[in-house]
C-alpha cells in the first residue's frame, strides 16, 4: 500500500497477547507512546471469560484512569452477568460491580484490589488511561 500523508494515524491490527494468562483471546492494545506519537492516552480492551484476581495491590497513579465493564453482546451490552470487586479510597470502600458500568479513577485516588469473582457470561473489559503508557505492567506510584 502506498504511503499517504495521514496513513500514520491508522493503527492497523493492534492486537497482542494479554499479560494475564486467564485472558486467552487476543487483546486490543494501544499505547500513546508507542502507537500515537506520544499522545497522552493508552487503552487495552479484553474479553474476560473466567474469574481471577486481576490486580492484588492497592495503589495510585499520577494520571486519570477509566475502567469499563460491558456485556459481551453488541446488540445488548446491558446484559451483564458477572461480578467484580473493586476497592476505592484510603478508607478502602469495596464496590461490587454486577451491571454494565464505567469507573472513573481520578489521579491520586487509591484503588484496587480488582478481583473478578464470578463470570456467568463473558464480558468486555476496557482499561483507558490518560497517559502515553498503559497501566498494566507499570510500577504503580508509591504510597
Amino acid at each position: 500500500m502506498a504511503e499517504t500523508k495521514y496513513g500514520k494515524y491508522i493503527i492497523r491490527e493492534p492486537l497482542e497477547k494479554s499479560v494475564f494468562e486467564q485472558i486467552v483471546a487476543p487483546q486490543l492494545q494501544i499505547s500513546g507512546e508507542r502507537d500515537c506519537e506520544g499522545a497522552n492516552f493508552s487503552m487495552g480492551w479484553s474479553y474476560i471469560t473466567q474469574p481471577f484476581l486481576m490486580v492484588d495491590e492497592a495503589h495510585t497513579h499520577d494520571f486519570d484512569q477509566i475502567l469499563c465493564f460491558i456485556g459481551e453482546d453488541p446488540k445488548d451490552v446491558m446484559a451483564f452477568d458477572a461480578e467484580i470487586e473493586l476497592s476505592l479510597g484510603e478508607e478502602v470502600e469495596k464496590q461490587i460491580i454486577d451491571t454494565t458500568s464505567v469507573v472513573y479513577i481520578p489521579k491520586g485516588l487509591r484503588h484496587c484490589p480488582l478481583n473478578i469473582t464470578k463470570v456467568n457470561k463473558p464480558f468486555m473489559f476496557i482499561d483507558m488511561v490518560l497517559s502515553s503508557q498503559p497501566s498494566v505492567g507499570r510500577k504503580p506510584q508509591s504510597e
